[in-house]
């Protein structure tokens, strides 16, 4: 496949992502009775799917989930000039913030209901510059390792044509996820009738 073949197969991927993520409930943060008896990967499903809402951050940053298997989370995004660093090149934070979100969904992918995570440590390597000649890269995460109450992924951002812009490596703190409260019982207002 050419890298233009590539990227056309990419852009193709992203429009039904957005479409599906623009069909449910948006942007926002889902409620803990949500979540209830899914593993991370049928979180993950459900929100690429449009059916819980996904991170404004995501939408603002321009990069979106666009596949995520057991153990495994692949997002997209698009370099823009408001990302761009005093020397013209997309700035590292994003490329960070990109790569953190699809190491962080790998590890979610993994993990059996009622368990979530928290990003403990992050590493990036920067390996190349990426400018706005690169029209979308992909940040592909895979976990490594998960033992015990610890789960380690890595995760490589490259362009359509191969080119390996950065890498990185995060460390996730396991933990069980706090049953939602019950809902708060509703006392019987007294009757106000009037009287004459």
């Amino acid at each position: 496949m050419t890298p233009e073949q590539r990227l056309d197969l990419w852009l193709s991927e992203e429009r039904e992502v957005v479409e599906l993520l623009n069909s449910g409930p948006g942007v926002g943060v889902a409620r803990p009775a949500q979540l209830v008896g899914k593993s991370g990967l049928e979180v993950m499903h459900a929100m690429m799917n449009g059916q819980l809402p996904y991170a404004e951050f995501a939408r603002h940053l321009t990069f979106y989930a666009i596949a995520a298997h057991q153990g495994s989370a692949v997002f997209q995004g698009t370099p823009q000039r408001e990302y761009l660093n005093p020397m013209g090149t997309i700035h590292g934070g994003w490329m960070t913030s990109i790569l953190d979100s699809a190491l962080g969904c790998a590890v979610l992918s993994s993990l059996p209901p009622g368990q979530v995570y928290t990003t403990a440590g992050l590493e990036t390597r920067y390996v190349k510059a990426l400018t706005l000649d690169v029209r979308r890269v992909r940040a592909e995460a895979t976990v490594t390792r998960i033992e015990g109450r610890t789960a380690l992924a890595e995760a490589n951002l490259v362009g359509p044509d191969g080119t390996l812009y950065a890498k990185a490596t995060t460390e996730c703190r396991l933990f069980d996820m706090r049953a939602p409260a019950p809902a708060p019982a509703v006392a019987a207002r007294p009757s106000t009738s009037a009287t004459s």
